[in-house]
C-alpha cells in the first residue's frame, strides 16, 4: 500500500474549526461557470423568464400560450 497516512487528534481538529481562516471565504475565487458562478447560457434563460414573468404581470387579462409546442 503507497501513500502517507496523516493522523490528527481530535483537539487539533475542534481548534481548527474556530480557526479565522477557516471562518473567512477565500478573496479570490476561481470563475468557473456552472459551479462558482452562473453559466452564460443560464444568466441569458434567467433574464428571459425575468421579461416573460414582467410581461405576463403587466398585461394580467391575457392567457399565457405557449408557441413552442
Amino acid at each position: 500500500l503507497a501513500g502517507t497516512r496523516i493522523i490528527c487528534d481530535r483537539k487539533f481538529l475542534l481548534e481548527c474549526k474556530n480557526s479565522p481562516a477557516a471562518r473567512t471565504p477565500p478573496c479570490c475565487p476561481p470563475q468557473t461557470p456552472g459551479v462558482t458562478s452562473l453559466a452564460q447560457s443560464s444568466l441569458a434563460k434567467l433574464e428571459e423568464l425575468k421579461e416573460r414573468n414582467e410581461s405576463e404581470e403587466a398585461v394580467p387579462g391575457e392567457q399565457h400560450r405557449d408557441t413552442g409546442r
